[in-house]
């Protein structure tokens, strides 16, 4: 299955913005001594600079939708059952080998409002991961444990 997923901004990240932006404007407007509108004037920035950089968010390309990721860290020595548990039993992947390595990534990408998640399996190759496999669809209820 081929998808493409893209960084986008999510709505926390909207109002965690603009609640910075806000806070800080608010605070420059009332009668404050000049250290506190100093200060502002900082919150003031890091609110423009969040919405300039923070995204948080992924879009599928293909269908608009915007799910959340997450990233696990395998050994190389699970490369096997990791690509048949991605492929055939998500539950069947043991999580007590996780962040034990760094050979291989799994991407899961999901979105609890529509029950959909996305897994891929990357390898990585020196200074860069490979994609092992492609995109396997499952159901986000199929993999409520690698959520928590």
């Amino acid at each position: 299955m081929k998808k493409e997923f893209t960084r986008v901004r999510s709505a926390l990240d909207w109002t965690i913005s603009l609640i910075l932006l806000i806070a800080g404007c608010v605070t420059v407007a009332i009668p404050t001594p000049a250290s506190v509108n100093i200060a502002a004037i900082f919150v003031i920035f890091a609110g423009i600079l969040l919405i300039v950089v923070l995204r948080s968010a992924w879009k599928d390309k293909e269908t608009g939708e915007k799910f959340h990721k997450k990233e696990f860290y395998f050994p190389q020595s699970c490369r096997d059952r990791i690509i048949k548990a991605v492929s055939d039993d998500i539950g069947s992947i043991d999580m007590q080998e996780e962040d034990k390595g760094n050979g291989l990534r799994l991407d899961l990408f999901y979105n609890r409002h529509t029950g959909k998640a996305y897994l891929q399996v990357f390898e990585y190759i020196p200074y860069r991961y490979e994609p092992a496999t492609e995109f396997f669809e499952q159901p986000v209820s199929k993999i409520g444990k690698l959520l928590k």
